[in-house]
């Protein structure tokens, strides 16, 4: 019973009305005591201010922690938010300020035989009651917001760090599986008698995608340059072994409009070889891969089609390599709410795209005069 309680009181974040009810009445505390705190919140004549206190405070902090602080503060636009921020407060303040006016109209009492001003000392309210009661509830909220986004984002790039660790050592053991290793030396040694110019360019293709794989790709981020030209080699090094007679590949990796555009290493490599893993070996109908990538406006678009065996059941691309598994993680970590991943499994097509917004890399600028 204790916990479905906690749990609807989480849920629907009543914890909420807690604080607000605690904050004000400890602000009361201290000016007038603590038994006379709950006589005027609950028993007195001035209820209503009170409730203008707890309900104005309460839309002004919420509309700066869930709309000027994402919209503008996290964006670096404090040209903005600053002003935006000191209007609210004045905006709060002032409707506290209300509540003094309306309180006194509902009791039936003057304003200044209830609140021992004159009803045209609004600078003066506004001034020693409202103004600092606002400015202390905006800091205390924000201190907790804050603090706990920070400590959101250091649990994530704790995260991070680790996901990257395991996904480092994962790569260096089974990404350039034996299988692969072997059938395309194999491939490159079976040209040197029958095609030398090809077996050389082969060689130096395959030298590359190893000291790209080994050395290239120690930093968090790479150039998507980097990685699409990676991406190509590999593809090129796989048709060696592909008996391509009877295998229609398409592939149109787009280098354009990327310049300065940042990737994590080797995050597009599992879509293109669970492709050619997977792919059909039909001697009776089309086999075929297509793979494309286009980037428009920071936003890299990946797609990746293969034909699969009709009777292939129990193994599926996400069974090999790092895995679908593996790839939605490091995407959750690295790319939060900018990635989009779609996968479409058929008895006989398997269909993944993917769409991320990358980090543009910020280049200086140099003025020669």
């Amino acid at each position: 019973m204790l916990e479905k309680i906690k749990s609807v009181f989480v849920r629907y974040k009543l914890y909420h009305l807690v604080f607000w009810f605690l904050y004000h009445y400890f602000w009361w505390a201290l000016q007038s005591g603590a038994v006379e705190a709950v006589n005027n919140i609950f028993f007195s004549q001035y209820s209503t201010k009170f409730a203008f206190y707890v309900v104005m405070q309460a839309l002004g902090v919420y509309f700066n922690l869930y709309y000027l602080i994402p919209r503008f503060l996290q964006r670096g636009k404090y040209l903005i938010y600053i002003p935006a921020l000191l209007l609210t407060i004045l905006l709060t303040s002032s409707g506290i300020i209300g509540g003094y006016y309306v309180n006194a109209s509902i009791v039936g009492v003057p304003f200044q035989e209830l609140f021992k001003v004159a009803p045209t000392e609004f600078f003066q309210l506004f001034k020693n009651n409202a103004l600092p009661s606002t400015l202390a509830s905006m800091t205390l909220a924000m201190s907790i917001k804050l603090t706990k986004n920070w400590i959101s984002s250091e649990k994530r790039r704790n995260e991070v760090e680790k996901e990257n660790l395991k996904t480092e050592l994962k790569f260096l053991r089974s990404q350039y599986n034996p299988h692969f290793l072997f059938n395309t030396i194999n491939s490159i040694f079976v040209l040197i008698h029958k095609n030398q110019d090809m077996a050389s360019d082969s060689l130096a293709k395959f030298s590359e995608l190893l000291r790209y794989q080994l050395y290239e790709c120690n930093e968090p981020e790479i150039s998507l340059s980097q990685e699409l030209n990676y991406l190509k080699n590999h593809i090129e090094l796989e048709t060696l072994r592909q008996e391509l007679s009877n295998l229609d590949l398409q592939t149109e990796l787009d280098s354009s409009n990327t310049q300065g555009l940042k990737i994590a290493p080797f995050l597009l490599m599992p879509f293109v070889e669970n492709a050619f893993k997977h792919v059909s070996h039909h001697t009776d109908s089309r086999n075929w891969i297509h793979i494309s990538s286009h980037t428009t406006n920071n936003r890299l678009q990946l797609k990746v089609s293969n034909s699969k065996p009709k009777l292939s059941v129990t193994k599926t691309p996400e069974s090999s390599g790092l895995g679908l598994t593996n790839v939605r993680r490091r995407l959750e970590l690295l790319y939060p709410n900018s990635h989009k991943l779609e996968v479409l499994k058929t008895n006989t097509t398997y269909k993944a795209s993917l769409e991320i917004t990358l980090k543009q890399e910020v280049l200086e600028k140099t003025n020669i005069a």
